[in-house]
């Protein structure tokens, strides 16, 4: 028999967030609220939700993550919530092949997991039923569920660092050009970590690759770090001269902003 195929009601959506070198993907439905309660009217309290509308929402993370202390191994998972007033329970769930909620299939065994978290209520209305992510680092983001005027979040940590330090070992190993060292410079730098490392990095950029305004920017950045703030002003100069002679404006006036309070520091010695 054919079937017509018409717009959803709950229409689905589908978001991706990069957190570092991972990424987290949700598929869901969204539901809209159409004037009803939603918690504790639609969505009943103590009562299994599907996080959605339709099939069961799916999350999948594509390295091992951190959710409240407990580990989510890579993977796909249902999620579902067991929303309260006072608070939620979140459940990331092995098994990804029941309808919605799974009804009566359910099986609590087959979690790999519950958190709690304590809902929000927010000074505007959601109307459809919303998952984004936000306060995002290179190692955490908050998955946030909104509907209604409810808010509830979920934390995530990955380890980017040690994926990092892994990725830069393996690529300093093959062919490394200066772009390599650079980069793997930059995010020692914009980590706040191992400075003189990222020293000999940006040594061997400049080395390999000449003098580059980001190269001799990202140098004299460490250096400060490191309390040498005369080789830190040389550093910036060349950047600036650089910088300048390109049309790199913003680098001129970083630089120069960095010079200025260097060169004090410099005469404090």
């Amino acid at each position: 028999m054919a079937q017509i195929n018409h717009p959803k009601a709950s229409p689905f959506s589908e978001v991706e967030q990069e957190v570092g070198l991972s990424k987290i993907t949700v598929k869901y439905s969204r539901p809209a609220t159409k004037g009803r309660k939603i918690f504790g009217g639609l969505v009943p309290f103590g009562r299994i939700w599907r996080v959605g509308a339709n099939e069961s929402t799916k999350i999948k993370v594509d390295s091992d993550m951190k959710v409240i202390g407990n580990t989510l191994p890579k993977g796909t998972y249902a999620l579902y919530a067991f929303p309260e007033k006072e608070f939620w329970q979140v459940v990331f769930h092995t098994n990804t092949e029941h309808w919605g909620d799974g009804r009566k299939n359910y099986n609590p065994k087959e979690d790999l997991f519950r958190i709690s978290v304590m809902p929000q209520e927010l000074p505007y209305h959601q109307e459809n039923f919303l998952i984004t992510f936000d306060s995002i680092t290179h190692n955490t983001a908050n998955m946030k569920l909104i509907w209604a005027n409810t808010m509830a979040t979920v934390p995530f940590e990955v380890d980017t660092h040690d994926q990092m330090k892994k990725e830069i070992v393996k690529q300093l190993a093959e062919n490394p050009t200066a772009q390599t060292y650079y980069e793997a410079a930059r995010y020692l730098q914009e980590q706040g970590v191992d400075y003189t490392i990222a020293l000999d990095y940006l040594n061997k950029a400049l080395e390999l690759g000449g003098d580059t305004y980001y190269s001799h920017r990202v140098k004299s950045l460490v250096e400060e770090k490191l309390g040498d703030y005369g080789s830190a002003v040389k550093s910036a100069e060349k950047s600036l001269k650089i910088a300048d002679s390109l049309g790199k404006d913003e680098f001129v006036r970083m630089n120069q902003k960095n010079i200025d309070a260097w060169k004090q520091l410099v005469k404090q010695k």
